[in-house]
């Protein structure tokens, strides 16, 4: 597949870094000499620095016969460009584009086609920040949840207390704890190593479980590794930006809120768009603004402004004082691997976010959704079966017969809106989606080949 990537920060590095293989012929564009001279260096790629919409650097690209192009400079304007540039004057099949205004965002259905302007799909990160964070809202005590095939599935990551029931016991003890429900334990971190557990193996206190079930039970299985906590009642929220006014808006109908934002101008204008929110103008890292707002009785506090120590620092400073539970917002990548799990309970990035939402549109076969878990260690994939017996390698086999890379675990399928727990002696037919977690994402290339539909197969 041939593709172009505009921008080499980030997200489009990452990008590039997660595509290169002997399959994908990979263009970064990016005005920064030294950002390209760098991903050059490291992988088997081409660079070309100059304007990412330009239909002159487009063309020195080879857009007249490129596959894909995914626009993700830091620029909204020149991405949205881009992609019509690409449709016009190169006719690529498949344009990508990451939108960050809201504004844009909201009119996406009548924005974004090919009688305006021809973009195929667009990734809004503080969109997919803000959807997560309410999933973790909605289920207290995960670290994360992606759901797939519709949200009939969920693949959830959670930590293992004393206390929950299952912790001290083989796996195998699920079925006679739940045995009206099926879920399957897929994965587990003990002390950062990942390993694909047994029936016997025992679940122990501080691990790292990944569970897959059928979404309405969550909730029970997780009751299984720890005690439930409370659902949460009073908010407080750091940041009035697009994220933070969006889950203010989102909550305060279920949930006590308290929105500190440090502009007096952009306080003002919240307070006059939220009904049932608290909005207060001053700094989060202040100990008697905290006091005084009685943080003590805070359920969660959310950091969520631009800058990455301030989010941090009020954390740390949030749960010295006794709020029970924090979310951080991140920008740089560094410092998920330092805070994740400490004092501060999770740490969220909005590049992660959309490096997997970008990786769901542009993996082969027919690859329809990727989650990362682990900064991106883990990944889970939703992908869609097709042919039969004699044109695929998984289409009427059963899961124990096909030939998976190590790690990866096929933890469900979805047939027809129904969920099954996916075992040795359960058959692929044609059209399931199957959800699979791999350990190590390198392995994705294989899940790739693995699932393609081919003629000569025999």
């Amino acid at each position: 597949m041939k593709i172009i990537i505009l921008g080499a920060g980030q997200v489009g590095a990452t990008l590039a870094e997660n595509l290169v293989n002997d399959d994908n012929d990979i263009t970064i564009i990016d005005d920064d000499h030294s950002r390209l001279g760098k991903l050059q260096d490291k992988h088997d790629l081409q660079v070309l620095k100059g304007n990412a919409a330009s239909p002159r650097v487009l063309r020195e690209a080879g857009a007249s016969d490129a596959d894909l192009l995914v626009a993700v400079t830091n620029s909204d304007e020149s991405n949205m460009i881009a992609c019509q540039i690409a449709y016009t004057l190169f006719n690529i099949p498949t344009k990508i584009a990451r939108i960050r205004n809201p504004d844009y965002v909201r009119e996406r259905d009548v924005l974004f086609n090919n009688d305006v302007l021809p973009i195929d799909h667009i990734i809004a990160p503080e969109l997919l920040v803000t959807q997560e964070i309410l999933r973790l809202i909605d289920y207290p005590g995960a670290l994360q949840i992606a759901h797939f095939a519709n949200d009939l599935v969920s693949l959830v990551s959670v930590k293992a207390y004393y206390g929950g029931p299952l912790v001290g016991y083989p796996i195998s003890a699920l079925t006679d704890h739940l045995p009206h429900i099926e879920t399957r334990i897929v994965s587990i971190f003990r002390q950062e190593k990942a390993f694909v557990p047994q029936g016997s193996t025992i679940i122990e206190a501080g691990d790292e479980v990944f569970f897959i079930c059928a979404t309405p039970h969550i909730k029970a299985v997780m009751a299984e590794l720890q005690r439930l906590e409370r659902p949460h009642k009073r908010v407080m929220i750091i940041g009035g930006g697009n994220v933070g006014a969006a889950l203010a808006k989102s909550l305060e109908d279920k949930c006590s809120v308290k929105l500190i934002e440090r502009d007096a101008e952009k306080a003002t204008k919240l307070a006059e768009k939220l009904a049932k929110t608290l909005v207060l103008c001053g700094d989060a890292s202040d100990q008697e603004l905290l006091f005084e707002e009685h943080i003590e009785n805070v359920d969660l506090f959310l950091a969520l402004t631009s800058d990455d120590e301030a989010n941090i620092m009020s954390s740390l400073l949030a749960k010295r004082l006794g709020a029970k539970k924090a979310i951080v917002l991140v920008q740089r990548m560094a410092y998920l691997h330092l805070i994740q799990g400490g004092t501060i309970d999770i740490a969220l990035s909005p590049q992660q976010a959309t490096i997997s939402a970008l990786s769901s549109h542009v993996r082969k076969s027919d690859i329809v959704k990727v989650a990362s878990f682990k900064q991106g260690l883990v990944e889970g994939i939703e992908v869609i079966a097709h042919g039969d017996y004699s044109t695929s390698k998984v289409v009427g086999r059963t899961v124990g017969e096909l030939k998976l890379p190590q790690g990866a675990i096929i933890g469900a399928i979805v047939r027809n809106g129904l969920v099954i727990i996916a075992h040795k002696s359960t058959m692929i037919e044609e059209n399931d989606r199957v959800i699979l977690l791999i350990n190590d994402k390198k392995q994705v290339n294989d899940i790739e080949r693995l699932f393609q539909i081919s003629s000569f197969f025999l």
